[in-house]
């Protein structure tokens, strides 16, 4: 199964390139390091270097996020390694060099090769990684197979996998099946995680916790947020954060139902090669605009209803500027993103219908009091008016944000654990 899986990725090689050029139109990070894409790479290898190296898959903005207290924990036990962090996307590897500048040549970056196996050995030879840790759901094959054939150990930590990709894994057993029975270790966010990857093969599974609870939010984000929100006066304000391609519509639309009042409306697409679709989605409704990125230091007009969030790395300080906030990608069947760090900066939270990417801290949050679920977008937006009009329940629902995520951190230290053992073999 896996040798069909080869030839069909060097068939579709031409065009998967041809894609990554066309994406990068709108984002010229896909037209560069393509060679690293292809596994080729300048200079002496890491081997020759005599430089250990552990290596950290995380593919894109999410997954880089995560990972920040397990690199940060990998930097701090191991001073004499390397941190390789390897991503598939331009914003993933910007991220990732926003958040680890301090640590100068410590952590290195690189997309991680198309998974075609002598591509990937490439990669294998130059890097000469002691471990692979895949953050959440990135399982390739070829990857895990030539890290197999190199005696490399594959860790699969903040692992995930929800009912619909079990559904998508199974109809490819006899591919994914190996993968899974190949990795040395997988810690998985909820009990539910892990036995469905072990129901895919994987073994030595454990539970614990999602990493993404021990992220903290960076010293300067409540002063930054309060620096944001001095633009906006006194107004209360709805974050919409990480919509996903089709939310942003459905939003508007409702707005024509539902009076926000004097309220801000904040979107914050989570592609930025979607910030001027959106800006257009919200001028042909005749909605008064003002872009993040052209914020006049004087503040936002009072007539101006929508507030697009047009900037990169600034989540958290968007989350210190709201008093409420509605998590992307859960009013569409996309499975929604993580609602963490709303609950870290002590912000109520909603969520429409569609979780199953985070059914069980989503589900946590609600029996918690930290969030609510919503049925579509005019209910989203009513709830908000109903919580921005309350301050008393708008507080009560922070608070219980705040505990619910300190209760659930650990899982960086727990995860540090099982991969020791990996480390030292």
């Amino acid at each position: 199964m896996r040798f069909l899986y080869s030839i069909a990725w060097r068939i579709a090689l031409p065009l998967v390139l041809l894609r990554l050029w066309w994406r990068g139109r709108k984002e010229p990070g896909y037209r560069k390091h393509i060679g690293e894409r292809l596994g080729f790479y300048k200079g002496p290898s890491y081997a020759e270097r005599r430089q250990p190296v552990l290596w950290v898959h995380a593919v894109s903005v999410g997954e880089t996020r995560a990972a920040e207290p397990l690199v940060d924990a990998l930097l701090r036990h191991y001073p004499e390694h390397v941190i390789l962090l390897t991503h598939m996307t331009p914003t993933g590897r910007a991220t990732g060099k926003a958040l680890f500048a301090s640590y100068a040549t410590r952590v290195v970056q690189s997309y991680l090769p198309y998974d075609i196996g002598s591509m990937v050995a490439r990669f294998l030879k130059h890097f000469a990684p002691q471990v692979c840790i895949l953050m959440e759901t990135e399982v390739w094959p070829n990857t895990v197979a030539q890290c197999v054939r190199r005696g490399v150990p594959v860790a699969l930590v903040n692992a995930r996998l929800s009912e619909r990709s079990l559904a998508k894994g199974q109809r490819i057993a006899a591919l994914m099946g190996e993968a899974a029975r190949s990795l040395s270790c997988v810690a998985a966010q909820t009990a539910a995680d892990a036995a469905r990857l072990a129901s895919l093969g994987a073994r030595n599974t454990h539970v614990t916790g999602s990493i993404k609870f021990d992220v903290e939010p960076p010293q300067h984000a409540q002063e930054d947020g309060a620096a944001m929100r001095g633009h906006f006066g006194a107004r209360p304000v709805l974050l919409c954060a990480s919509t996903r391609d089709g939310e942003e519509e459905m939003i508007l639309d409702a707005l024509r139902d539902v009076d926000l009042g004097d309220a801000l409306l904040t979107i914050v697409p989570r592609h930025p090669q979607r910030f001027n679709d959106v800006a257009r989605l919200v001028a042909s409704r005749g909605l008064a605009m003002v872009r993040r990125s052209s914020m006049e230091e004087g503040g936002v007009e009072p007539g101006v209803k929508v507030l697009l969030g047009d900037s990169m790395g600034e989540m958290f300080t968007y989350y210190a500027a709201c008093d409420l906030a509605y998590i992307g990608g859960s009013l569409l069947p996309l499975g929604g993103q993580n609602l963490i760090e709303a609950s870290a900066l002590g912000k109520p939270v909603l969520l429409g219908p569609h979780t199953f990417n985070f059914s069980v801290v989503s589900e946590d949050a609600i029996e918690a009091g930290a969030a609510l679920r919503v049925e579509d977008a005019r209910a989203m937006l009513r709830e908000a008016v109903r919580l921005l009009n309350d301050p008393v329940r708008r507080e009560d629902m922070g608070a219980k944000a705040l505990a619910f995520a300190a209760q659930h951190r650990g899982a960086a230290q727990r995860t540090m654990a099982l991969l020791q053992p990996l480390v030292l073999q």
